[in-house]
């Protein structure tokens, strides 16, 4: 049987080159000289599994004047993601089965990745009762991940029989780690900056001591817990402790976390206004080293999209959050590749494979091998872009733009068939 296509010379994680043929929504062959009925020339690009993201906020229902299900799968698409998961803050919170497989149903239609929703831990993330976790992980949207992200699960009994419940269907937790009374009116991180610019500042312990409660809780019940947006130095050392004691305990950082610092909040400039605050040049240090050795498990973009209104204002009326879907891969390029720490297979682990793992994604974040569905990020190493203020997210509250970062995705195929080609968004699904 002829391929419907094959991608040429391309060079897989490990840097060996070989051709790879896809026939419908699969991968078919891999190795030299295969033949297809479309050939595509891939010399010089390096051919990963298709991105998953661990913490996506598509903002749909309820804010789509900020982001939809389609305009933030297309923006993934860009970023060479071929999954998502959806957070549960949107309106109504996705706290009952019936949204979930709404916001599942909204992915299968707009067609650019596979949309995982996330469900909230408590209903309507007030943190006061547990939600319906069962009913939505029986539903059709088969939730496995819960959270009630933007907010913390504070009460320690509510934590820990969310814990326990989840075991049933090997569920996990992501915690929001933000312990409420120390960050009442927080703007910024507490230190030296926050200081001289007259800001209330967010200290590091509000998170740290959130995680330290959390792991003990997740070993004393031997249930799975997954840390979000790490920011501090501590927290790092926290999960180093808890996974060399045996505690299941995963984590992710955010492209910002890994790049910027606090000193830009003296611009003033909304657009670097962000939950977890930006922190310090030794936390970001310390961030990277731990994604690199281990500790931290996985890259998770937290795209977090505001209308223009909300972010082109005071400082103090800011909104929490900035974009990240379509720059995550040349973020972690620079960091793992450009630096010379680390390895593309790495980048695979913390892009790709490690939060399909976490996540127990059936059908995303595989390798790149014969049988497996045909979800591949195409990458130009030596490319160098400046980026843009254009994004395929209805909200344009980007930090990068004006930056020069590394790297491009040429190509982004998704169950077989291409929702980016030559850098551009294809047309797919029912739109």
């Amino acid at each position: 049987m002829s391929a419907n296509y094959v991608l040429k010379n391309a060079t897989l994680a490990d840097g060996s080159i070989a051709d790879i043929a896809i026939t419908g929504e699969k991968i078919t062959a891999i190795g030299k000289s295969l033949e297809g009925s479309e050939v595509i020339d891939c010399s010089g690009l390096i051919a990963l599994p298709g991105f998953v993201d661990l913490h996506t906020h598509l903002r749909e229902p309820g804010f789509e004047q900020s982001e939809t299900v389609l305009t933030g799968t297309q923006a993934a698409a860009l970023g060479g993601f071929t999954a998502v998961h959806a957070m549960a803050n949107t309106s109504p919170v996705a706290d009952t089965a019936g949204v979930v497989e709404q916001v599942s149903s909204l992915g299968r239609e707009a067609g650019y990745a596979d949309v995982y929703p996330i469900g909230a831990v408590t209903v309507g993330l007030e943190g006061k009762q547990m939600a319906e976790l069962g009913a939505m992980a029986n539903s059709k949207a088969k939730v496995r991940v819960f959270s009630d992200d933007g907010k913390c699960v504070h009460d320690p009994l509510i934590m820990r029989r969310a814990l326990e419940y989840v075991k049933a269907f090997d569920g996990v937790i992501a915690q929001h780690a933000q312990e409420p009374r120390l960050t009442e009116g927080a703007q910024m991180n507490e230190g030296a900056v926050s200081a001289e610019l007259g800001l209330t500042g967010w200290p590091a312990v509000a998170e740290e001591s959130i995680i330290a409660r959390d792991v003990l809780l997740a070993e004393h019940v031997d249930s799975r817990i997954h840390v979000c947006h790490l920011s501090t130095a501590g927290s790092v050392e926290i999960v180093r402790w808890a996974k060399a004691r045996g505690i299941k305990v995963t984590a992710e950082v955010t492209p910002h976390h890994l790049l910027l610092t606090d000193e830009l909040v003296r611009s003033y400039d909304a657009v670097y206004k962000v939950n977890p605050p930006l922190r310090t040049q030794a936390d970001v240090l310390a961030l990277r080293e731990a994604l690199i050795d281990g500790t931290i498990d996985i890259i998770a973009t937290d795209h977090a999209p505001h209308p223009i209104e909300a972010k082109d204002c005071e400082w103090p009326a800011a909104a929490f959050g900035m974009l990240g879907l379509e720059t995550a891969a040349a973020i972690a390029q620079q960091v793992l590749i450009e630096s010379g720490a680390s390895s593309w297979e790495r980048l695979a682990q913390v892009l790709s494979y490690n939060p399909a793992a976490i996540a127990g994604d059936q059908d995303s974040g595989q390798p790149i091998a014969v049988g497996a569905y045909a979800n591949i990020a195409l990458i130009d190493p030596k490319a160098v872009v400046v980026v843009s203020s254009e994004s395929a997210s209805k909200s344009n509250n980007s930090p990068y733009v004006g930056m020069t970062l590394p790297g491009r995705v040429k190509h982004t195929v998704y169950r077989g068939y291409f929702t980016v080609r030559d850098g551009n968004l294809a047309k797919v699904g029912k739109h």
